[in-house]
């Protein structure tokens, strides 16, 4: 029995619409289709924006948080906040392979692997949250899930712990795309420089920007500043709030030597950041809002706003050979694969 490739024959409401857009999917795994990928979960990586708010929500208890990812999973079949809309990514290790993918994938029964599609469209069934890791905003669980026969998916690493290869794995567009888009010579302003895509995009960024380049960091505090300058990942670290543009603009047009910058990057995980990614870019520029908090109906009616002709660019947690290249750069810089593994690989 073949299912539609891209999962449209679990969708139970509304009808017509793909798995990510959907209220409910059917998370039922009594009947694999024979183009489908059955996972033994292991744990969910959470997406930053969703965590967050769940955490704030939850006024920072674990229990209610627990409870109210049950109750998100069991209403609709998957992981979708109902209020940033974002999801985050899983692991665990392939049950079982539907007849018409045999052979076709490099997969086998046990493999560990890390699904880089998004949990909002992904079919999953918690049979018990074991546990939740705050501070890197992992659940460990028992349960069940499906990846669709569009889905992808990387095989974790054998040299790196897996808690290390899904963080960086987690946020692997971000580097992935900042490695397109960055060309040598540019200015370069990534907001949010001391998160998990922030020191990736930034470290990319600067690879790229060569010496005649430059890329600057912004971050709200002075901690946060000192880590960014250890790593040598920025020519340039400011500290101000994302949620304040003209702060943001201020501190970064004296960075740049008064000048805006050519391409801005949004890797923090709070609303209404829009306008801060938007104001600091020149003229036919480039903003890259990887940001699930981002509004896009702000982002677009801002720019108009302020009379920015830029290109703005939606953060597609998918770009191509983008695990490969977010792994290899853990495997480049030794600073920040350590970074890594003291705040995630736990």
């Amino acid at each position: 029995m073949m299912g539609c490739k891209y999962g449209s024959h679990r969708v139970i409401e509304p009808k017509g619409v793909l798995p990510q857009a959907a209220y409910k999917i059917s998370n039922d795994m009594s009947v694999l289709y024979d183009n489908e990928i059955l996972i033994d979960v292991i744990a969910l990586n959470i997406d930053s924006a969703s965590f967050t708010q769940l955490k704030e929500e939850a006024g920072g208890d674990p229990e209610k948080i627990k409870k109210k990812i049950l109750e998100i999973v069991n209403e609709r079949g998957k992981m979708q906040n109902p209020v940033t809309g974002s999801g985050g990514m899983l692991i665990g290790r392939v049950e079982k392979i539907g007849e018409a993918l045999v052979g076709k994938r490099d997969l086998k029964v046990g493999d560990k692997i890390a699904t880089l599609v998004s949990l909002t469209l992904t079919p999953l069934r918690i049979d018990e949250i074991l546990d939740i890791k705050m501070d890197i905003e992992r659940v460990e669980i028992k349960g069940k899930a499906i990846l669709f026969e569009s889905g992808i998916y990387a095989k974790l690493p054998e040299d790196m712990e897996e808690t290390l290869a899904l963080a960086a794995l987690d946020v692997a567009g971000a580097p992935a795309q900042t490695a397109k888009l960055v060309k040598p010579g540019q200015s370069v302003m990534v907001l949010g420089a001391n998160g998990k895509s922030g020191m990736l995009c930034c470290y990319e960024a600067k690879k790229r920007v060569g010496p005649t380049g430059k890329v600057i960091g912004v971050v709200r505090r002075e901690e946060a500043k000192k880590k960014v300058e250890e790593l040598d990942i920025c020519h340039e670290v400011v500290i101000a709030d994302a949620q304040k543009p003209l702060e943001v603009l201020d501190k970064v047009l004296k960075a740049n030597g008064g000048k805006e910058v050519d391409i801005a990057i949004n890797c923090v995980n709070t609303p209404n950041t829009e306008m801060s990614t938007i104001l600091p870019v020149r003229d036919e520029g480039i903003a890259y809002f990887f940001s699930m908090a981002t509004s896009f109906t702000k982002a677009a009616l801002g720019a108009e706003g302020v009379g920015k002709d830029i290109t703005m660019i939606i953060g597609n947690g998918y770009t191509k050979d983008h695990a490969e290249i977010t792994l290899q750069e853990l495997r480049e810089n030794e600073k920040l694969r350590k970074v890594f593994e003291e705040m995630y690989a736990k």
